[in-house]
């Protein structure tokens, strides 16, 4: 009887030892495949750009939710699910910083979530803005850039005393504006991104570029004025942008009016208009340079650089006038005399009524 307890509490002890065995190799599979999965998640390359610079933008008041939907939106994400994982461990909801991330090649969750909760990495706020027209269409752009309201900005750029205090009128201020690319920082408020246009505005004109202008017998704003027009005249090819410029500038010497369609395009705020008409040319604005003499009071888009050093560095002939070729090439034909303008012209207006182009 001894022995036949003995024998059973070996083999109760030996099934205990099994189990046990099994138990064993049963969670440390579990806890080497968790660690795997561990592993895998937060030190494994997650994002994969294939070659193209991709960023996400964290507005102010951007929930975690809103900012992952966004990450996975650009295409970038390998695994999306390990993605969500790592940002509620690594509790990225109770910290989202806004600012503008590149989404790196090769980047894991773990660097990407930290680099979003620290703000680590973070690029400047990104300003570009360029073949704009009217004051609300700068004022969008502008509100856009650092999370504004566009009506914060209309209101700024429509203020008397403000644009003033700025060395502008309401109409003239948009000559402020330099179209380029500008980083900003997070904290920009409407007030100081408007103090870093004029900072950028007179860095912009040095003392070579003044020189010139007052050369012209031009303001800056009268500059970039004139290079609007220039400009709206030919947007294709701006190697001829000098010689229009030349037309416009003997034209102000001999106090003859501008007679620009671009401006009278602008005049009846319709940027539809393909071809100016007679009753295009009746509308009574300081614009419609049809109508009044000189430039007018403020620009007619966002010149360029480019368009700008154009009128500094005008083209010297002797040209009054021109029209576009009838070859639709986006050169342009220019006269001395109006007989021969009229010749140009009637050209190039045929090949409009040819084409079917007829307003």
């Amino acid at each position: 009887m001894a022995t036949s307890r003995i024998e059973e509490y070996k083999a109760a002890a030996d099934r205990r030892r099994t189990r046990f065995a099994y138990l064993t190799g049963f969670f440390g599979l579990i806890l080497i495949t968790f660690s795997y999965y561990f592993y895998q998640v937060f030190f494994e390359a997650n994002i994969e750009t294939k070659g193209r610079s991709t960023y996400v933008t964290v507005r102010p008041g951007y929930t975690s939710r809103q900012v992952l939907d966004s990450i996975e939106a650009s295409g970038v994400v390998v695994d999306r699910l390990s993605l969500r994982f790592v940002a509620r461990v690594m509790k990225y909801d109770q910290l989202v910083k806004p600012g503008r991330y590149e989404l790196k090649n090769g980047y894991t969750n773990r660097q990407l979530i930290g680099d979003l909760r620290t703000g680590r990495n973070r690029l400047p706020l990104r300003l570009t803005f360029q073949s704009l027209r009217l004051r609300q269409d700068l004022a969008r752009r502008l509100g856009e850039a650092i999370d504004a309201p566009a009506a914060k900005f209309d209101s700024l750029l429509s203020s008397p005393a403000y644009t003033k205090s700025l060395g502008f009128d309401t109409l003239s201020i948009l000559t402020m504006f330099v179209p380029n690319t500008y980083d900003l920082a997070w904290n920009t408020s409407a007030e100081n991104l408007m103090q870093r246009m004029k900072k950028e505005h007179e860095k912009f004109w040095t003392p070579a570029r003044d020189t010139k202008r007052k050369a012209l017998g031009l303001s800056r704003s009268e500059v970039s004025v004139l290079a609007s027009i220039v400009e709206a005249e030919q947007q294709q090819h701006a190697d001829e942008r000098p010689r229009v410029a030349g037309v416009y500038l003997n034209r102000l010497k001999r106090g003859m009016k501008l007679q620009a369609d671009p401006t009278v395009v602008f005049a009846n705020q319709d940027f539809t208009i393909k071809r100016v008409l007679n009753k295009h040319l009746v509308k009574d604005s300081p614009y419609n340079t049809y109508k009044y003499g000189g430039l007018p009071p403020g620009p007619i888009n966002l010149p360029s650089i480019a368009s700008i050093d154009a009128v500094l560095n005008p083209e010297e002939h002797s040209y009054l006038y021109f029209c576009a070729k009838e070859d639709f090439s986006g050169y342009h034909a220019f006269a001395r005399n109006e007989q021969e303008h009229l010749v140009n012209a009637r050209r190039y207006q045929a090949a409009l009524s040819r084409a079917g182009i007829m307003k």
